[in-house]
Parts: C-alpha cells; structure tokens; sequence
C-alpha cells in the first residue's frame, strides 16, 4: 500500500479536490464525500496507466502540502498484482 497527500479545497460550486504528490490526479465533487470518492476513483486510474505505459508510480511524500488547502489527508493506493495468460489454441488436426 502507497500513502499519498489529498488535499481539499472549498469552493462556492464545490470541493476541489487533487493528490498532492501523485501529478495530474485531480477531481472535485459537490460535497467533501464525493470529493473523496471522485479523488480515491482517479487516483487508481492515473495509477493504472502509468504501470500499463510502463511508467513508475511517484514516490509518496508525507510532507507535501498546499498552503491553500482546506483539508489535507492520507489517501491510501492498495496495489495487487496478476499476471497475465495468454491461451492459444493448438490445431486440432493431425
């Protein structure tokens, strides 16, 4: 598990939400609650194309912070792994 910095801001239309030291993992919602959930669902997408475009994942930094934030928090990356198969099939004729 990976603990990145979220960070919150408080806006008249919404929450802006972004992950301090992951770059480009941003979102917003209309409250804090979906905010989060919005943040939580990009966080794992840009996490997924950087290992699918062969890129690492940014070193998490405990210290990052915005000073116009709202609310900063831990948000939490849990990876698993799979491999994958590839079936091929054999010619049934002799």
């Amino acid at each position: 598990m990976l603990t990145y910095r979220a960070m919150f801001k408080f806006l008249p239309q919404g929450v802006h939400a972004e992950v301090l030291d992951f770059p480009g993992v941003i979102s917003c919602g209309a409250d804090l609650n979906e905010a989060r959930s919005m943040l939580r669902s990009a966080l794992v997408d840009m996490a997924e194309a950087n290992l699918l475009g062969g890129e690492p994942l940014p070193t998490p930094n405990p210290l990052a912070t915005d000073a116009e934030s709202d609310l900063e928090e831990p948000i939490h990356l849990l990876l698993s792994a799979a491999s994958r198969i590839a079936f091929v099939a054999q010619d049934a004729t002799p």
